[in-house]
C-alpha cells in the first residue's frame, strides 16, 4: 500500500514539475511579439511634433506593432510589426482613424476635422 501511494505521489510530482517547466520555457508575450517581424515604410500626412505623437501613439499599444517612428520632415513612417498579428492595411487604417491620411487610406473627414489646427495638413 505504501509503495503504491509513493508511486502515485511520485507521478503527480513529476507531471507537475514537467508541466511547470514547460510553462516556464515558453517565450514571453514580449518575445513572441518580436520573433517574426517585418519592416515597412510609407507616407503619412502631417505637420508637426503633435502629429508625430498622435500617429505613433495610435500604434503604441497595438498588438503586433513592435515599433513605429514617423519623421516630420520626410512624412514617412517606419513600422516594425509581426504580420502574424496585424496586417499593413490594418496599421494604415488605425492611422487614418486618428485623422491622418496614408499613401493608400484616407482619413474620414470627421476624423481629419477633429485634428488641432496646427495638425490639419493640406489634403
Amino acid at each position: 500500500m505504501i509503495k503504491r501511494t509513493f508511486q502515485i505521489a511520485l507521478m503527480v510530482f513529476l507531471s507537475t514539475s514537467i508541466q511547470a517547466k514547460t510553462l516556464d520555457d515558453r517565450p514571453s508575450p514580449a518575445t513572441l511579439k518580436v520573433m517574426h517581424t517585418e519592416t515597412d515604410s510609407f507616407k503619412v500626412s502631417g505637420n508637426c511634433g503633435m502629429c508625430k505623437r498622435t500617429i505613433e501613439g495610435a500604434l503604441k499599444d497595438l498588438e503586433g506593432v513592435v515599433s513605429a517612428t514617423w519623421d516630420v520632415d520626410s512624412k514617412m513612417i517606419l513600422i516594425n510589426y509581426n504580420p502574424h498579428h496585424i496586417t499593413l492595411p490594418e496599421i494604415k487604417q488605425k492611422i487614418a482613424d486618428v485623422g491622418y491620411d496614408t499613401d493608400t487610406i484616407k482619413a474620414k473627414k470627421a476624423d481629419y476635422d477633429g485634428l488641432p489646427g496646427c495638425c490639419q495638413y493640406e489634403r
